[in-house]
């Protein structure tokens, strides 16, 4: 599953709009989007600042897994 689809799903099991996450993690509700629909990619620290807002960790919300081993 693509990360984007991850955040936006996390997002929306804590009842977040795009802008709420964005005002928590101190970015634009328009970098929100991007990195939901995979237009940007979101800095170290942007990623650890989403996951703590969400309660989820890197790998739960950015690592993408791989269809075959190796």
């Amino acid at each position: 599953m693509k990360a984007g689809i991850k955040l936006k799903m996390a997002r929306v099991e804590h009842d977040l709009t795009q802008a709420k996450l964005a005002e928590k993690v101190g970015v634009t509700r328009q970098t929100i989007g991007l990195i939901e629909s995979g237009g940007y990619n979101p800095t170290l620290h942007l990623c650890i600042a989403i996951a703590k807002a969400l309660g989820k960790t890197l790998n739960d919300l950015f690592w993408e897994e791989s269809d075959h081993e190796g």
